[in-house]
């Protein structure tokens, strides 16, 4: 944010479509229309990007969790919305922007996201999937990008499928367009994780606190290196990240890490900092 004045908050909005949630240093965005499988229409999308932009402008948070409630984690688009249909709607939270953005907030937040998948996933939800830093489900879970049964293909979902999946695996996902289970899923570095469904909640909530207790402006800043050596050439990643160690060792962070080290305590970590 380049201007405090336009500072985003949840105080006193209304989130008809998600349930937003801080707890310490961990944001928890629920889906929140299980009657329509969690489909992402006009005021879903934009509430989760609203949630997303502020969990990026907020020091205090250090995690996002992405969850939902009912059978299925989210269907994708909702196809009605997507047709142009006008939805009457009590939401309250200013137009940020939606579905086609999610993915880029997801990825550009620079801190670790999570998405904690109770139930199956469709289409276009595989664009948060993808793109989170780790994606732990149930065992019953079944992934599926469904599109070309309709005579539609995935074109944005590629982007970040085919940087978590080998290409030959996520060709056949996506041009079959039949389910694949969670251990599969897991093989194929879809998710990270299988569980079983009573040890969900423990394995996220873990992975959140373990996350919220590490260095965040270092984590933030390594995730960012991350992804702008992602889309670059080898000789040209290569000195980047050199630089980006050499800062990295003189930041407030590492200097703090290595003096814990030193005089055998814990760390402190100091709060990250804000976006500029």
């Amino acid at each position: 944010m380049n201007d405090s004045t336009n500072l985003l908050s949840l105080e006193g909005l209304v989130f008809e479509a998600t349930e937003i949630k801080l707890d310490g240093h961990v944001l928890s965005i629920t889906l929140n229309r299980p009657e329509k499988r969690n489909a992402i229409n006009t005021v879903m999308g934009n509430e989760i990007a609203y949630a997303l932009s502020y969990a990026s402008q907020e020091s205090n948070v250090r995690v996002v969790i992405i969850q939902a409630k009912g059978q299925v984690f989210c269907a994708g688009g909702d196809l009605a919305s997507m047709s142009g249909q006008v939805e009457e709607t009590v939401s309250t939270v200013p137009k940020i922007g939606g579905f086609d953005r999610i993915s880029l907030l997801i990825r550009n937040i620079n801190k670790p996201v999570i998405c904690k998948i109770q139930g199956s996933v469709y289409a276009g939800a595989l664009l948060m999937v993808s793109n989170a830093t780790h994606a732990i489900a149930v065992n019953e879970a079944k992934f599926a990008a469904p599109e070309i049964k309709r005579g539609i293909w995935p074109f944005m979902v590629m982007a970040g499928l085919f940087r978590v999946m080998p290409k030959r695996q996520g060709l056949d996902f996506i041009m079959r367009g039949e389910a694949i289970d969670a251990m599969t899923a897991e093989k194929y570095g879809l998710i990270t994780q299988a569980v079983a469904k009573d040890e969900l909640d423990q394995t996220v909530n873990k992975l959140a606190t373990d996350f919220a207790n590490l260095p965040p402006n270092t984590m933030k800043m390594g995730l960012e290196a991350y992804n702008r050596q992602d889309a670059m050439a080898f000789d040209d990643a290569l000195p980047y990240l050199k630089e980006q160690l050499a800062k990295c060792l003189q930041a407030e962070d590492a200097k703090e890490g290595i003096a814990a080290f030193f005089e055998k305590r814990e760390p402190q970590w100091k709060g990250g900092k804000n976006e500029s």
